[in-house]
């Protein structure tokens, strides 16, 4: 992870070499890289909702860049972020509390790069997380002193660095973007999980096709998410998302959303278990 963390600079700083024009800031308002909306391990606070059990998945995080040195008039940006989240599985409400079944947690941090061009931005991400899950107490009987369905805690780790390439594109009628990514995890448990992984993805924003909403533009959106990881075997899943949102694309506001997801759970405790899920949920943009 280190060796691609210094290709990955070293080929940002090709871009400022003779550039004499730079600004350096703290705490930077907005995001350099908007977090991916279709990939279920990006920071995010909102609800989904399960169609068929109405079981929850409950996103509770948030990513914000803390550093930036942009060059070049302002075209080119390089920034600094840490990103803290997690998303629970909620499976019954009872006696006036959710009860979480399982918790997958987030925590890390990167480097983003972004160069503008006509018509859009090229993009790259680097990034170093370490994800853990866990089983929890809306998961253990205490009438019966066990756990459900006979399932106990596995210790589940993945720390991995994740590399990712994408593009953004802007016209009168659009907002797109697409991207694909190459991940690899120098610590995992259980050891039969495959270390090696990828994804990629496409998300367009319509304009101009639905009116506003408190003086607030609104819009329709698709996007589309999918990763190859061995879990244990290699298969693909993938995260198909449809909706709107109320605000600007680039900006603060809230996505309301229907979505279609297949493969490996991504609640990691069940990490083997293949599903099919139909759901609905929204989550806000805070950047």
């Amino acid at each position: 992870m280190r060796k691609i963390l210094i290709v990955f600079l070293l080929f940002i700083t090709s871009f400022s070499f003779g550039q004499k024009k730079y600004t350096f800031e703290l705490f930077p308002s907005g995001q350099n890289f908007i977090p991916l909306r279709a990939n279920f391990e990006e920071a995010r606070l909102g609800v989904m909702v399960y169609a068929s059990n109405l079981n929850l998945k409950v996103d509770i995080g948030n990513s914000s860049d803390l550093l930036k040195y942009s060059w070049n008039n302002g075209r080119d940006v390089l920034t600094a972020d840490i990103e803290f989240m997690a998303y629970a599985l909620a499976t019954s409400y009872s006696q006036y509390r959710l009860q979480i079944d399982a918790v997958d947690g987030f925590f890390g941090g990167g480097v983003a790069f972004s160069h503008k061009m006509q018509g859009g931005r090229f993009l790259g991400r680097f990034r170093i997380i370490h994800n853990s899950s866990h089983l929890v107490d809306g998961h253990y009987d205490q009438r019966k002193k066990m756990w459900i369905d006979g399932k106990k805690p596995i210790p589940f780790t993945r720390d991995f660095g994740e590399l990712l390439l994408g593009k953004e594109i802007s016209t009168s009628s659009v907002d797109a973007r697409y991207y694909g990514a190459l991940a690899f995890a120098k610590l995992v448990r259980p050891s039969l999980i495959k270390r090696w992984s990828a994804s990629a993805g496409v998300e367009v924003a319509f304009k101009n096709l639905t009116g506003k909403f408190f003086a607030q533009p609104t819009s329709p959106f698709v996007a589309l998410h999918s990763t190859l990881k061995g879990m244990p075997a290699y298969s693909l899943s993938y995260n198909l998302m449809a909706g709107i949102k109320l605000g600007r694309w680039i900006g603060k506001g809230v996505n309301f959303y229907l979505s279609y997801y297949r493969g490996n759970n991504f609640f990691n405790e069940y990490y083997s278990e293949k599903i099919e899920l139909f759901s609905i949920g929204f989550f806000v943009d805070y950047f």
